[in-house]
């Protein structure tokens, strides 16, 4: 073990925890990062028509995929695969129940996606906003693609994905309640949301890999986040077989 993850470790035992914003009363930060822009409205998740698969077979069936037909994926499949890895069903006390599990319900990833090919889009960055379940374009450039491939150190299925998911940690909405304790959370919890995409991917007869080698710098800049208190985590591809 390494000198960093000692470190890392010994700054975030439970027992050094001392008292969090939370603890002294402040205020929470709000549940979503805000971001402006006109919202393109998703299909309501409960609407869509989505083939069922069992637990059993997407678990056995689940393999990383990283090359993809040139089949797009449909809005209504984007919208579904947005729902099971970040989708509100309640909003209660402060705090939002989503289709993931997060500690503390704190929920602390904002979605980006570069999109690709999906029917009914243009290709470029865009923000998932959660609460309103809706996308905002941040980017219709179309050399985003090329540019998070160089960043993800030329691995090919980001460009030739039909969308190529990066979840962002806004660190105070998890430090908040925890404290260092937080930056632990943030990680178990971007297994929690890539681990839905790999199940959603089987249902929708499509594949995913998840990616963890890439450059956190040129990553960040490229959407716009400042690499403290917002920074890049995980990295998710899906696109058809």
């Amino acid at each position: 073990m390494n000198d960093a993850v000692k470190k890392f470790l010994e700054a975030t035992k439970l027992k050094n925890m001392g008292p969090t914003p939370y603890k002294k009363g402040k205020d929470a930060p709000p549940l979503e990062t805000p971001c402006e822009g006109d919202r393109i409205a998703l299909p309501e998740a409960k609407s869509l028509e989505i083939p069922d698969i069992s637990l059993r077979k997407a678990i056995t069936d689940r393999r990383s995929v990283r090359k993809y037909d040139d089949k797009p994926l449909s809005v209504e499949e984007l919208s579904y695969a947005l729902w099971a890895t970040q989708g509100v069903h309640k909003q209660t006390s402060g705090v939002t129940l989503r289709s993931v599990p997060s500690a503390g319900a704190r929920h602390a990833f904002d979605t980006f996606l570069l999109i690709n090919n999906v029917e009914g889009l243009k290709p470029g960055l865009y923000r998932y906003m959660a609460l309103e379940h809706a996308l905002v374009p941040i980017s219709l450039d179309e050399d985003y693609g090329v540019r998070l491939k160089e960043a993800c150190l030329g691995q090919k299925m980001v460009e030739n994905a039909a969308v190529t998911f990066v979840w962002a940690a806004n660190i105070y909405r998890m430090y908040y309640r925890y404290g260092e304790r937080g930056y632990r959370y943030i990680f178990l919890d971007a297994g929690h949301v890539s681990q839905n995409l790999y199940l959603v991917a089987e249902q929708l007869q499509c594949g995913t890999v998840a990616i963890a080698a890439y450059d956190d710098d040129a990553g960040n800049a490229l959407l716009g986040l400042d690499g403290t208190e917002r920074f890049s985590v995980y990295i998710g591809t899906l696109g058809k077989r």
